[in-house]
């Protein structure tokens, strides 16, 4: 009774960190979600370009940079496209209203 009772303690310890793990991606998933859904708003109202014009007008000026995906800052109303480059990630932020390109991060 005394090893099933510690057995189980030991996995219950080993379950905490995964638990966390957990809840720190639902999180990010929430949150990324919340952006995602801010970001239809505002180009429902007409305050932003739909993403995909967005790609359309910055992909072509990458240089054949590979494209992995972007993320979207409700605060900035700014997109960030997610480019590799010989293995370096390189960081476009695009103001959402016009696609013009704010910053490049190399």
């Amino acid at each position: 009774m005394k090893r099933i009772l510690a057995s189980l303690a030991a996995l219950a310890m080993l379950a905490g960190p995964i638990a966390a793990t957990d809840v720190a991606a639902q999180q990010r998933m929430q949150q990324q979600r919340g952006e995602q859904d801010s970001a239809r708003e505002q180009m429902q109202a007409g305050r932003n370009m739909p993403i995909r014009e967005i790609e359309r007008r910055i992909i072509p000026r990458m240089d054949g940079d590979e494209y992995i995906g972007f993320e979207y800052d409700p605060a900035a109303q700014a997109y960030r496209l997610k480019f590799i480059r010989d293995g370096r990630v390189i960081w476009v932020d695009v103001d959402a209203r016009t696609a013009r390109v704010l910053r490049i991060s190399r």
